[in-house]
């Protein structure tokens, strides 16, 4: 095992484009969406598809596929049509990516404003436990850490940590940590050896299994999702190192969600500290 640095890649005119996009911006691996990410039915993978994919992945010698959930889910929601969407969509998502032959679908938890936190717990645990039943396929779920505006689900590892306790399931493998989602709910990547502790304690060093790499606009525990490209952000490049050297030792792909004009030099940037 070795870690891998890639970004977000576009799907425009299918999924089956998406793996020499990624390789003309130098990713070794990728995360994509196998849908819009703001809603409408999801373009149907046929074999021909699915077969021009996984070709073009062994074509450009591409490391791992990761697959994010659209915006929209919300398994705490009020709102009885949006949960069992959002059942739907994660169910519908682990399949897909297991005919891509994607390693995990990440996603989002949502917000419990209408439920109160203990009532969102609750009934998060109850839609992912949905979610997963009857499910056989290859890919994993992975939760991701939320940056904690309004009443947001997964904002602290702790909180992440429940739910995969309570739903019990060995298909949710354990989460996909967002540096600046984290740096925003208040992990100061900055006091490095403070803050993994802090994560070892509350969720479990093991349960890393992917890191989204994004530097952040706002300063530690201002509850906003505004990512940087890496070393400018109020995170800063001596922290990415530490941060690197990490995911390194424990075989940690990480993945840029930066804007695609200098999302390379982000890229670039990561390799060479791991290198």
């Amino acid at each position: 095992m070795t870690m891998h640095i890639g970004c977000h890649v576009s799907i425009v005119g299918g999924v089956q484009n998406a793996p020499e996009r990624a390789a003309a911006l130098g990713a070794e691996v990728m995360q994509i969406f196998t849908r819009s990410p703001q809603g409408g039915k999801a373009p149907e993978l046929t074999a021909d598809i699915i077969q021009e994919f996984k070709a073009q992945v062994a074509k450009h010698k591409l490391q791992g596929i990761y697959v994010h959930t659209p915006y929209y889910i919300n398994f705490a929601s009020g709102n009885n049509r949006i949960r069992y969407g959002s059942v739907s969509v994660v169910r519908d998502e682990l399949e897909r990516a297991s005919l891509l032959g994607a390693k995990y679908v990440m996603t989002h938890l949502g917000s419990g404003k209408d439920l109160g936190r203990a009532g969102a717990i609750q009934k998060t645990v109850e839609m992912l436990d949905k979610t997963l039943t009857g499910y056989i396929g290859s890919t994993k779920l992975l939760i991701e850490n939320s940056a904690g505006a309004g009443e947001i689900i997964g904002d602290t590892l702790e909180e992440i940590a429940e739910i995969i306790r309570l739903v019990g399931s060995s298909t949710i493998a354990g989460i996909c940590l967002d540096t600046q989602h984290s740096f925003a709910s208040g992990y100061d990547w900055r006091d490095f050896t403070e803050t993994i502790q802090r994560v070892d304690s509350e969720l479990g060093i093991d349960k890393i299994k992917l890191m989204h790499a994004n530097d952040s606009q706002t300063e530690l525990g201002s509850k906003k999702d505004r990512h940087e490209h890496i070393g400018e952000g109020k995170i800063g490049s001596e922290a990415f190192r530490n941060i690197v050297t990490f995911a390194k030792q424990h075989d940690i792909d990480m993945l840029c969600e930066t804007e695609h004009d200098r999302v390379v030099e982000d890229m670039q940037l990561l390799a060479k500290m791991r290198d």
